[in-house]
């Protein structure tokens, strides 16, 4: 798929009014299951692209090109649109955000994220002014060729303040973000807020509210667009392995049986070419 196509198909999603399901995959396989249980789309997670490779998440110990070939990698087995989680566009300046996005579009990416993360456990969050230039500077580069999300990120690094989020968001949408996201909203009332805070743009939440999440057909209800999973799918995948681990040091051989069967995995990807 063209990059300009998977893009327009990708922008498409968010316009019609029911919410859909954005879920985060981290390698060809994932990709694979996910698109034949019927996503339309797909997002790549920073967390599993870090953790796949022994590092740290949110510690710039992945590279831009690391994380866009994953990316990559995910739109080539699943062909579908990917969004790319990008972090905080690898690099505090905004030319880091302009070639961040450069660099997504060249990859034929249909999405990116940047978030107004620092990677800095002192100072988490870029401060104001310049979390704004950074997505003002990423949006002119996005425009017409790439959907771009602007993150909020204060509820994920300690700084559960609503209102500096919504500021933030409101201010990231009149900056000239195609999707806003602020993940780890607390509750149904916080991402009413946002949805209001936002519109017409499209609102993306993280599951649902962390408290308690709630069915697509109520976040639908309150004018959310987009629903991503992060890294829950893989983390859900590594507490299979870590529950298959501990049976099998106890000398429970058959708990290395059960998977899916290899003859599923492989008809599930794409052909060899």
């Amino acid at each position: 798929m063209d990059q300009q196509t998977s893009f327009e198909i990708f922008r498409g999603l968010h316009e019609r009014p029911r919410a859909f399901i954005m879920p985060n995959a981290w390698d060809g396989a994932s990709a694979a299951l996910l698109k034949r249980a019927g996503f339309e789309a797909l997002g790549s997670t920073s967390l599993a692209i870090a953790f796949a490779l022994g590092r740290q998440d949110c510690a710039h110990a992945v590279s831009r090109e690391e994380a866009i070939a994953n990316a990559v990698l995910l739109a080539r087995v699943s062909g579908l649109p990917v969004n790319g989680d990008l972090e905080d566009g690898f690099g505090p300046d905004p030319e880091d955000c302009v070639a961040t996005v450069e660099a997504a579009v060249e990859a034929r990416l249909a999405g990116v994220g940047i978030e107004d993360s620092t990677a800095d456990r002192a100072r988490p969050i870029h401060d104001f002014d310049l979390a704004v230039r950074r997505i003002q500077h990423a949006a002119r580069a996005a425009r017409g060729r790439i959907l771009l999300t602007a993150r909020a990120d204060n509820f994920l690094h300690g700084r559960p303040d609503l209102e500096d989020t919504l500021r933030r968001l409101a201010a990231f949408a009149e900056a000239g973000a195609d999707v806003l996201y602020a993940p780890a909203l607390p509750d149904l009332e916080a991402i009413k807020a946002a949805v209001r805070t936002v519109a017409p743009k499209p609102l993306n939440v993280l599951i649902g509210p962390r408290a308690d999440p709630v069915p697509l057909d109520v976040l639908t209800e309150v004018g959310v667009r987009r629903v991503s999973l992060g890294g829950a799918l893989y983390r859900r995948a590594m507490s299979t392995l870590v529950a298959a681990a501990s049976a099998l040091k106890e000398g429970e051989l058959r708990a290395g049986l059960g998977g899916i069967p290899i003859d599923e995995l492989m008809a599930a990807l794409p052909v060899a070419r």
